[in-house]
């Protein structure tokens, strides 16, 4: 199972629990006071580079696809415009009103909120840490075996040895694939891309695994059906350096400590829900935060550790929708 599968699985049902909601977005150091220079003054206010920074927290979810040289200037000029309306509004009484009273209520607790973090939270993950964690999960993975396969999956065995027949006499096993396999693998020749013998039903992954490179298998069957197998490539598992994965290793360990910390402080504090429906809805949220979190340990535990392959993974057992995937086959 790769790095990310089984490092990132341990913060689904906090998720689910909105906890990682907790955690502002910053992912840039804090700027240094002698660093935090005065970029455009608005009618006599001062905006620094730290406030720039802190602005673009609240608003990078408005920018995921703006190229980032250009969110700088962007969020800029959001300041400048947001600083203009705000003297405007203090000029026209709009400080005084109860409107503006409650939104500086609901503002000042979330700028607490992200001070706590920053100041408390945050310091608890340290470099020694993240380098434990990618250390143990990369020596995993070196003892991990992960072979690539093609399959042609079909209903019976008849047709598995008609197929055996075609190969013998000469027939491509992709073409094949294409034509007459019933898994949707068919469209890629057969292709399963890398998988480690946990990751596939018993009978098929001890099939494929007995195999040498360039070998096709006797008809296989499981579950699903009877199974052709040819073994295309064996390798030992390797992670991605760990400059390449350090921000997303703290990620999962921050929001890891934002739960533990979330669970101390409702311990000690006192929560009152006094709609009836939230209630409902909010005992029903928790049950399937839980029982997502006791499925997903039932497939570790029964699996050994491993999960099947993430949906969009490519035939090269990294992720098809570019985000990448912390496994990579051994050079």
């Amino acid at each position: 199972m790769s790095f990310s599968r089984k490092f990132l699985m341990s913060c689904a049902a906090t998720a689910l629990l909105g906890l990682s909601l907790a955690m502002p977005a910053r992912a840039q150091e804090d700027v240094a006071p002698k660093d935090d220079k005065v970029i455009a003054i608005v009618n006599g206010h001062e905006i620094r580079v730290s406030e720039v920074q802190m602005a673009t927290d609240d608003i990078i979810g408005q920018l995921p696809d703006m190229p980032p040289k250009l969110r700088y200037p962007f969020v800029v000029e959001y300041l400048i415009e947001r600083h203009l309306l705000a003297q405007y509004a203090v000029k026209e009484g709009i400080a005084e009103t109860e409107e503006y009273k409650r939104r500086l209520a609901l503002y000042q607790a979330k700028a607490l909120r992200d001070a706590y973090f920053f100041q408390k939270i945050r310091p608890m993950v340290t470099e020694e840490m993240i380098r434990a964690a990618y250390d143990e999960e990369a020596a995993k993975l070196q003892q991990t075996e992960r072979v690539r396969a093609r399959m042609i999956l079909v209903a019976s065995e008849k047709e598995a040895q008609d197929i055996e027949k075609m190969l013998a006499d000469g027939q491509k096993f992709e073409d094949l694939a294409k034509k007459y396999s019933l898994d949707g693998s068919k469209d890629y020749g057969g292709d399963l891309g890398y998988f480690t013998a946990a990751e596939m039903v018993p009978e098929f992954s001890k099939a494929t695994f007995a195999l040498k490179v360039g070998e096709t298998s006797q008809p296989v069957k499981t579950d699903f059906g009877w199974h052709i197998i040819r073994l295309e490539d064996r390798k030992q598992g390797a992670a991605q350096p760990y400059d390449q994965v350090k921000q997303a290793i703290r990620n999962v360990l921050l929001r890891q400590k934002v739960g533990e910390v979330m669970s101390k402080i409702r311990e000690a504090s006192k929560v009152e829900i006094l709609d009836d429906d939230l209630k409902k809805y909010a005992e029903e949220a928790a049950k399937a935060a839980k029982n997502y979190q006791e499925t997903k340990q039932k497939v570790l535990d029964q699996s050994g550790g491993a999960a099947a392959p993430a949906a969009g993974e490519d035939a090269t057992g990294g992720d098809a929708s570019g985000k990448g995937d912390l496994q990579l086959p051994a050079q």
